[in-house]
């Protein structure tokens, strides 16, 4: 996936698998015609997966865009593959409690040489009349996390490595375009790298103006180099950034000193915003795009209206002196040396 053909803002799906709250249909569809109709120079791009409210956002998207008459060749579905959906058997799906509302269906991991193609097929098939071009291994640090010693640490890594084989073969046969991996934890990603032949990586939750670690900076940087293309994803840590109720998608509670020192990060970040009349939004966008190697950020939003400004977002230019002063106030990484 050569990076050029990116555009600056992908669209994530999670809010059509009803993250967090049940959203009509209707709206669902006005949030991807906006997406359709304010990418009028790139091709609309869609980041998806089985993961999301189990298969419900790969049904609703397909279901979105054949309403609204999008051709098969003017748009980018990216899935991330690794979550099969299966039957609802209890009251809530348990694959990932109390984040997903109001769903049908369960969904299980299946991480191997036949369990990533069984997700890429069903995933097409949810998906209806389109289909994916970009497939990556989801939530690899989440299969290795429930390794339950080191040797079947080493066996859950090698189904990881046979999923990629897998994967690849479909890039050969022309079924897909491009092969990559989404990731909460980067350090995985940077194992993946280098046994695995990557076209591109999505880093979640964890290269934010509130969590910026040197490290995989130069990660990002080697990334660049190699000419992988660099997706970042989740920039206002699942919306905490921004004023919401939850950091990484665990809820922020003010009783403990965890959620205090958030808290106060945040106080103090808006505080800086307010004094450059710069929207917090803006912030969190313009910081990632200065690094090098960061060719895209994808969002996901519920609200239409929210569409082009978060498009807008991605051009807004903020004076080096902003920087500073989260430098000075300690806000920003102690060993973050600049853009």
């Amino acid at each position: 996936m050569n990076p050029t053909t990116l555009p600056p803002v992908l669209f994530g799906t999670a809010s059509l698998g009803n993250l967090y709250v049940d959203t009509p249909f209707r709206i669902k569809q006005d949030v991807v015609e906006q997406i359709i109709i304010h990418n009028p120079t790139h091709i609309p791009f869609f980041d998806t997966a089985g993961k999301y409210g189990a298969g419900l956002a790969l049904e609703t998207l397909g279901s979105c865009l054949k309403n609204l008459n999008v051709p098969k060749d003017k748009v980018i579905i990216s899935n991330k593959l690794g979550w099969y959906q299966t039957e609802l058997k209890t009251p809530e799906p348990i694959f990932e409690k109390g984040i997903w509302k109001n769903l049908k269906h369960d969904a299980v991991q299946k991480i191997s040489f036949n369990g990533i193609l069984e997700c890429f097929e069903q995933g097409n098939r949810l998906l209806g009349d389109y289909s994916s071009q970009m497939v990556s291994v989801h939530d690899p640090d989440q299969y290795l996390d429930a390794a339950l010693d080191l040797n079947d640490q080493e066996k859950r890594y090698n189904d990881i490595l046979e999923a990629y084989i897998a994967l690849h073969e479909l890039k050969q046969q022309g079924k897909i375009m491009s092969v990559g991996v989404g990731s909460k934890n980067w350090k995985v990603i940077e194992r993946i790298a280098q046994d695995v032949d990557l076209d591109w990586v999505m880093l979640a939750n964890c290269l934010t103006v509130k969590s910026h670690p040197k490290a995989l900076v130069n990660f990002v940087k080697h990334l660049h180099h190699k000419g992988v293309s660099i997706i970042n994803a989740a920039i206002f840590n699942g919306g905490f950034l921004v004023g919401e109720d939850f950091f990484n998608y665990q809820f922020v509670d003010i009783n403990t000193e965890s959620g205090k020192l958030l808290l106060d990060w945040r106080r103090q970040f808006f505080e800086v915003c307010q004094s450059y009349n710069i929207l917090p939004a803006e912030a969190c966008f313009n910081f990632v795009f200065k690094i090098p190697g960061i060719h895209s950020v994808a969002l996901s939003t519920a609200n239409p209206l929210k569409v082009k400004e978060n498009i807008d977002l991605a051009r807004k230019e903020i004076p080096m002196s902003f920087w500073d002063t989260m430098k000075a106030k300690g806000l920003l990484e102690q060993d973050f040396n600049g853009f």
